[in-house]
């Protein structure tokens, strides 16, 4: 324990906090994550977290930021890809996303729980424009800023991130359970994928 705070007392106490965060939100989800119970995890006095987080939105706020930064260094190189073909990289980004929130269902549910977030933070807003200019960008380079279907390349991005937020939503929440095409025979959610990309001309 004492080894644990004197490591911390050398400047890493927030990257310990948002450590032990993760791993509370991780094994408890979103209600399980308090001041008193980071500090325990991170084998801290419970005052310490004081230092680095005000509150506990402003804690939550830090462990979004946190995922929206490990999501982005993951999706901007696949969006940027000049190698593959636009739908290539557009599969590539939606899939990873499906199976991030797949395999992380208590991260994926916090960073949409503005209840629970400072919507105003500069760095959180910051972090989710490193995923969301990069989609645009590729949509308008694809189609030209006005898109197609009669809608702006925002409106395909945001049209593309609601799809793939819906269907995590109703897996997450047991309201659909993963199945296959009934006429291609592909996974469920690479059906309604490629459906939605031949839709949008891509």
């Amino acid at each position: 324990m004492n080894k644990k705070r004197d490591h911390y007392h050398h400047g890493q106490l927030r990257a310990g906090l948002l450590a032990a965060g993760l791993a509370l939100l991780d094994a408890e989800g979103v209600d399980g994550v308090t001041i008193r119970a980071v500090a325990r995890g991170a084998g801290v006095a419970h005052s310490a977290p004081a230092n680095h987080f005000k509150d506990r939105r402003a804690l939550l706020t830090g462990l979004a930021i946190e995922v929206f930064a490990a999501r982005a260094a993951l999706a901007a190189p696949l969006l940027m890809d000049t190698t593959r073909t636009a739908r290539e990289r557009l599969h590539g980004f939606a899939r990873d996303w499906l199976d991030f929130g797949l395999t992380f269902p208590h991260r994926y549910r916090l960073i949409w729980r503005r209840d629970c977030l400072d919507g105003d933070d500069l760095v959180l807003n910051a972090q989710m424009d490193l995923i969301y200019d990069p989609l645009v960008a590729l949509f308008r380079a694809t189609h030209g800023p006005g898109g197609t279907g009669g809608v702006s390349a925002e409106s395909q991005a945001i049209a593309l991130w609601s799809l793939l937020h819906g269907y995590l939503s109703m897996r997450l929440n047991g309201n659909l359970v993963e199945g296959r095409d009934e006429k291609t025979g592909q996974p469920r959610a690479e059906a309604i994928l490629e459906s939605w990309l031949s839709s949008q001309q891509i």
